[in-house]
């Protein structure tokens, strides 16, 4: 499971979009300076910590502030809605028919037993992009949000002892399709497929 991420302001590299799309990167720049080298968590039913998403409405790929989870009813939900599995997405598509890209430069998961904290990375701090699936929701004050829920994958061989599962990482050359192809179990497998490669560059140190 994935529940926190963080987003350095100072990436050079970046493994985002097919085009590189300077609005884009320099509105992440400027999120992440006010974020203030914040770890960014779930969306709190009091604190609106709304994140940066990559959504595609149009003809090139924008940034839209978006609630981490899904709102069912005017609450947040009462199912763990921050993550989906990717498997479940190949058995069940229709969960992907709205999609979006969450850009980070790093996640944090626990290792256990030894409750130790590990912060997981591309390369050597790469700017990445995670699966995610969307959905609109409202809150019980009638306001209206993108929400997501970022898609998790079986963890590799490298990874597996400090966490079994990771995000689904798109590579650039998938950023397109990802955002606007037809729902379909075959974009599903395709990112599942294209994301091995991104995870064989991930590398993993200890938090403190």
């Amino acid at each position: 499971m994935c529940a926190s991420y963080g987003l350095d302001p100072r990436f050079t590299d970046a493994e985002l979009l097919a085009a590189a799309d300077d609005a884009v990167l320099e509105g992440l720049r400027v999120w992440a300076r006010e974020n203030a080298g914040e770890t960014v968590r779930p969306t709190g039913k009091n604190l609106r910590n709304l994140n940066p998403l990559v959504v595609q409405p149009d003809a090139a790929p924008t940034l839209e502030p978006a609630w981490w989870g899904f709102l069912v009813n005017g609450e947040p939900a009462k199912f763990p809605s921050i993550n989906t599995r990717s498997e479940r997405l190949q058995e069940r598509p229709g969960g992907a028919k709205s999609r979006a890209i969450v850009p980070a430069t790093s996640w944090y998961e626990m290792q256990k037993p030894s409750r130790q904290w590990n912060e997981f990375i591309v390369d050597d701090g790469t700017l990445f992009g995670m699966a995610a699936v969307t959905q609109r929701g409202r809150t019980a004050d009638g306001e209206w949000f993108t929400c997501y829920s970022i898609v998790m994958r079986p963890a590799p061989a490298h990874l597996v002892d400090l966490h079994d599962r990771m995000p689904l990482l798109l590579p650039a050359s998938l950023s397109h399709d990802w955002l606007i192809a037809p729902v379909s179990r075959e974009i599903i497998d395709e990112a599942v497929l294209a994301s091995d490669e991104m995870a064989a560059r991930v590398q993993a140190r200890p938090r403190p």
